[in-house]
């Protein structure tokens, strides 16, 4: 028997498996899909571009037109998902679309007959995958309007990236400069390194489970509010503040009181998270005053977190900049969260899928601290 490694919380700095999907690399300020840098691809390139690279190993010559063709052929729901969505949209007091989008992919899981990947032939772990891309938005979508007492809107072949996910949510045409800075974020957040959800995606996989529920898993741990739940907290931290001259009490106040400053610090990067440095370009190239005020905040924090904590990099993070350029856009908030998960269900499933090339199932240890009176 193996023995047991005493290894950090969090499992921070183990490396649990190989990659060739992408790398985050913190002390740098960097991060890549592919050997790209995710940062240039989404100033150069789409949506589909990217999403093709991330999944199948190669940027596209065409403009990402393959995928996008693929994708629209898996976007229509089954009626079996259509017929659940205005149930699970007025469930509860609290809208939650991603708690929808677990719900949604367990019936098409079902409907559509999806095989464990373990034996299952690569073309259909692909296939699957795809499956799984393209609801998504069509779901997280229609569960909002059905929310807001509409009915979902018919996706539109002419529409690709940021386009689509506007016209999806509100059923008229995208202004070319709000569907760009959604694009921009979408490019920016299809994977980033074994996070939470991504690591569960993949211990998921490992059991061999189809794609479907690895990424039900994914999206149970994305929405916890230290990983993907963060764009509307940092949003409602900028209502609070207010105006530029309540900032530094805010940041004080919060300080004081050992509270975390929300859009602040980062897991991985000790530099400028790269994420926020071009989402702040993107909401600056918009302007307007919660831009204005986003700008000040980010300055005057950081300089009261240096003060604060010397020698400790504490910076903006992408939620921060994220929520501001989603507000921008006209997402409203409950979507925030679910936007993320539009782009970021790419990187899952690449993940799972790259994961089912292995037949070893993720089983770690656990240090016993319980009882040890005889049973």
């Amino acid at each position: 028997m193996t023995p047991a490694l005493d290894v950090p919380p969090g499992l921070r700095g183990v490396v649990v498996a190989d990659t060739g999907i992408g790398d985050v690399l913190g002390a740098e300020g960097t991060y890549h899909y592919r050997g790209r840098s995710a940062v240039d691809l989404a100033r150069t390139h789409s949506f589909d571009e990217a999403a093709a690279l991330v999944l199948d190993g190669n940027l596209p010559d065409d403009l990402g037109a393959g995928l996008r063709a693929e994708l629209a052929v898996h976007r229509s729901l089954p009626p079996a998902v259509s017929a659940v969505l205005p149930q699970v949209a007025g469930a509860g007091a609290r809208f939650d679309a991603l708690a929808g989008l677990r719900a949604a992919l367990c019936v098409l899981a079902e409907a559509d007959g999806f095989e464990p990947t373990w034996g299952a032939a690569p073309a259909r772990r692909r296939d699957d995958a795809l499956r799984v891309v393209a609801v998504t938005p069509t779901v997280l979508a229609a569960l909002w309007r059905r929310r807001q007492g509409l009915d979902p809107v018919a996706p539109r072949d002419d529409l690709h990236g940021g386009a689509a996910w506007l016209w999806a949510l509100h059923g008229v045409e995208p202004d070319p400069v709000l569907a760009a800075a959604v694009e921009r974020y979408l490019v920016l957040t299809i994977d980033h390194g074994f996070n939470a959800s991504t690591f569960t995606a993949r211990v998921a996989a490992s059991a061999g489970t189809d794609v479907a529920s690895a990424v039900v898993a994914a999206v149970g741990t994305f929405v916890g509010p230290l990983h993907g739940g963060a764009p509307d907290r940092a949003l409602e931290a900028l209502d609070e503040i207010g105006t530029a001259d309540r900032i530094e009490p805010y940041v004080r106040a919060k300080l004081a009181a050992g509270d975390r400053v929300m859009g602040f610090g980062h897991a991985v990067y000790r530099t400028a998270d790269p994420r926020a440095v071009m989402l702040r370009e993107v909401a600056e190239s918009i302007g307007g005053p919660l831009v204005e005020l986003a700008a000040r905040t980010q300055d005057r924090t950081e300089a009261l977190l240096a003060e604060h904590r010397p020698g400790r990099e504490l910076r903006v993070n992408v939620e921060f900049w994220a929520g501001v350029v989603m507000s921008l856009a006209g997402i409203p908030r409950e979507m925030f969260t679910p936007t993320f998960a539009v782009s970021r269900v790419v990187g899952w499933c690449a993940h799972v899928l790259e994961q089912t090339r292995s037949s070893t199932i993720i089983r770690p240890s656990a240090r016993y601290t319980g009882s040890t009176s005889a049973r």
